[in-house]
């Protein structure tokens, strides 16, 4: 499945941002969607996932309760919407897909695609 992020961009710390994720090329109802991002000179870290019908979803800790992860199956659409944005969240923003199983990885090599990213920077 092919993706494209969007929605990045520049923020005050303490900001909301909403990206979006739109598939192309198959449904994404038959994969684990989620968000990782990596800064520069760390690696890539885990953000959120979402299970194939959007019933489960986790997150990782440096997120849990400032951002929120959901889906669209019928319209093919994944949303990562984050809220009291830190400096510490200035990172690209990289769109996934995982077919192997219903379960939530949080480790990159579980994803099988993935979108070409979108840079979100927050100032402080």
């Amino acid at each position: 499945v092919q993706l494209q992020a969007s929605g990045g961009g520049l923020v005050q710390a303490g900001d909301s941002l909403r990206l979006s994720c739109v598939a192309s090329g198959r449904t994404i109802s038959s994969y684990v969607m989620g968000w990782f991002r990596q800064a520069p000179g760390k690696e890539r870290e885990f953000v959120a996932a979402t299970s194939r019908g959007g019933g489960s979803t986790y997150y990782g800790n440096s997120v849990k309760g400032r951002f929120t992860i959901s889906r669209d199956n019928a319209k093919n659409t994944v949303h990562l919407q984050m809220n009291s944005l830190e400096s510490e969240d200035t990172a690209v923003y990289y769109c996934v897909a995982g077919r192997r199983g219903n379960s939530l990885y949080t480790t990159p090599q579980m994803y099988d695609d993935w979108g070409q990213g979108t840079q979100v920077t927050v100032s402080s």
